[in-house]
């Protein structure tokens, strides 16, 4: 993800993403949000309605550890979770499976392997490594 939509939401989600400045020793947000740019309003609506559980009902603070692309979908991984944070990221990861990774379209975006990669690409961008 570009280094200016990674620190939108850095800066929107600061206790979500209070890692991200550890050492590579201590935690894999020290990589970034390691996904394309398309992702980005999935990943932003997770983090708010994750932000506004967490809020509204008093819970702990639920911290990233990483946040990556594998097998062409999103994967937000976190220190904790109770079933309406896993729920909130299963709903963003299986959104991320029809939303292109490069562009952000739900036109025509589908999971499928290219080169023995798995990516999520619209029609437009499927062409692009």
């Amino acid at each position: 993800m570009k280094k200016e939509l990674q620190d939108k939401l850095y800066e929107s989600y600061p206790k979500i993403f209070r890692r991200k400045d550890l050492s590579m020793k201590e935690t894999c947000m020290y990589w970034g949000i390691d996904c394309g740019d398309g992702w980005f309003n999935i990943i932003n609506k997770l983090c708010d309605r994750l932000q506004e559980d967490i809020d509204l009902n008093n819970k702990p603070q639920i911290e990233a550890t990483q946040v990556k692309e594998k097998f062409g979908t999103l994967r937000f991984y976190t220190d904790i979770s109770d079933e309406v944070a896993n729920e909130l990221i299963q709903i963003a990861e299986k959104m991320s499976k029809t939303t292109c990774e490069e562009c952000g379209s739900t036109d025509s975006a589908e999971n499928r392997e290219t080169n023995a990669w798995w990516r999520t690409r619209c029609l437009k961008c499927k062409d692009i490594k």
